[in-house]
Parts: C-alpha cells; structure tokens; sequence
C-alpha cells in the first residue's frame, strides 16, 4: 500500500527531489552527460549502450526531431570512439502513429550508424508493440544484416515462439543478436507470465533455445539465480565468447555486476540519457512499485 501510494504523489513531487533518486540510474541530460558516463565504463573494460529517453510520442515531428537527435548522438559517440552500440525504442519514431514513418526514421539511423561500424538495438515495448516492431526488425535484418539487434521479453508467453521465428532467419556469418530481458510492462496474465519463478523458469528456457540455435545472446539480468543459470548454459553449450555478453541497467546491481566482469565475461551497461528522464523515472516506478522503498532511501540517506 505505502509503495503504491509513493508511484501516485511522486510524479507531482517538485523535479530537483525525484533528481535525487533518478540521478543513480540515469547519466544526465545531454549527450555530452551520456557520452563522460560512457567513457568512465569503456575505461573500466566495460562496453555501453547508449539510449535517448523518450516513448509513445504524440505527434511524427517529434519522431523526426528524435531521429535527429539520434544522428548526433551516433557521430558524436563515434568521434569519440566509444565502445558500444545504440539502443532505441520505436515509439520514439512514431510505431503507433504511422509505421511507415516510423520504419523509414530507424532505418535511417540504422543505415548511418552501419557506414560507421556501429550496430542498433531495437527495443521491445509493450505487447501492442510487439508484432510491429518484430516487422522493423526484419525488414531492417534483410538490409543491415550486421548491424541492427532486438530485444525480446522473457515475461511473454509467446516469446519462445519469436524465437523460433528469428532461428529460421538467422545466420552463421551474423547471428541474430537477441537482448533477453524479463519485461517490465504491465500485461494481462492471458499473454505474459505473472510469478516471479515462473519469469525466471522461461528465462532460462528463452536463453537456451538462444544458445542451442546459434543466435547471439545478450544476456540482461540483474537476478543472481538468472546469472547463475546463464553459467550454468554456457558452460553445457561451450558457448563461444564471441556469441554472447551480459548486459545491465547504468546504478543497478553494481556488485553482482562487478563479479561477472571478474569472471572475464563481456559486459555492457544501458546507459539512459536525456531530457525526458522525469517521465521515464515516473512511468519505470508505476511499473515497479517496489521500487518506492529505494526512492525513500534516495531523498532520505543519499539526499
């Protein structure tokens, strides 16, 4: 009760107080905020990928403003030689305003990022995004073969079956690279899985159809039982280091992270930036209430 009256008054809590809890989890504002984050990581031998935040935009000049921005955030990172790769979600660029538009933006990202050695992740939204961005993807796979991933979520029930879908169009030469995540968005228990075993169990099955069909795996976890399975997989599989990575959220877990790394595993941090954090701070907490207590913490310890 007292988690969920926290995610109702905090999205009217004055910006500067949720900036204290937010700041952990978030690298700034602007690119440049992004881009020192990014540098501190690559110095650590950590790779990132980097994402502009902002969702289910209203109108299709904000997805071309947010195409635009995303050109600059590519040649900026790029100047710099920055070990990572893009993240984007498409409701950024319009998917439920008009998909066309919404294709032709990401593409022009992914194709400008591709003429510099740079390689797109597509994100998973929530399940009405599902089918269409699956769609993106393909489309985008055929042209940029290299250079363009997707993220699936293990919490839906029809995931097993994406994955079945992308083994038929995989690759040796270029495996399709699969960011496996549990899911965050709130869905009927009809289409996604509801406990908490239950997410981890499919996990694991997801990661394993992955490992067993020559996909690339990346693995986005912060659940020790979860990271204790992946090894467990990769061990049985003899997964070659070159077909797989860990992946986490930038302030989440950084001591389980820590282990991983000092396992000599690949390890990739989600660096989220931009002026739209508020939103995202807010909307991340209604879709983990549990996350009140560490707010508390935040604007009461760390504050």
């Amino acid at each position: 009760m007292f988690n969920k009256l926290i995610t109702i008054l905090l999205p009217f809590m004055p910006k500067k107080m949720v900036w204290i809890f937010s700041k952990r989890y978030i690298a700034g504002e602007t690119i440049e905020d992004g881009l020192k984050v990014s540098e501190k990581f690559n110095e650590e031998g950590i790779l990132v990928t980097v994402d502009l935040l902002g969702e289910f935009i209203k109108t299709i000049s904000e997805a071309e403003d947010n195409r635009n921005q995303y050109l600059d955030i590519v040649t900026k990172f790029s100047a710099k030689n920055i070990k990572g790769s893009f993240s984007l979600k498409p409701t950024m660029f319009g998917l439920l305003i008009d998909n066309e538009v919404c294709y032709s933006y990401i593409r022009d990202i992914v194709k400008f990022a591709s003429g510099k050695n740079c390689f797109v992740q597509i994100d998973m939204e929530d399940s009405q995004c599902v089918d269409l961005t699956l769609d993106i993807f393909t489309r985008l796979r055929e042209e940029f073969p290299a250079n363009v991933g997707i993220v699936l979520q293990a919490y839906m029930r029809r995931t097993l079956d994406d994955l079945i879908y992308l083994s038929k169009i995989n690759t040796t030469g270029n495996p399709i690279n699969v960011r496996l995540c549990k899911g965050i968005y709130i869905e009927p228990e009809k289409i996604a899985f509801k406990k908490f075993k239950e997410v981890q169990v499919h996990f694991l099955k997801c990661l394993e159809f992955i490992l067993q069909n020559k996909l690339y795996a990346s693995i986005a976890t912060h659940d020790k039982v979860l990271v204790e399975g992946a090894f467990n997989l990769l061990e049985k599989y003899k997964i070659s280091k070159n077909l797989y990575e860990f992946q986490m959220l930038f302030g989440v877990t950084p001591e389980l992270r820590k282990s991983i790394v000092e396992k000599n595993h690949t390890m990739r941090i989600y660096v989220p930036f931009g002026k739209e954090w508020f939103g995202y701070s807010t909307r991340r907490l209604k879709e983990n209430p549990m996350m009140a207590m560490v707010i508390i913490k935040a604007l009461f310890i760390r504050g």
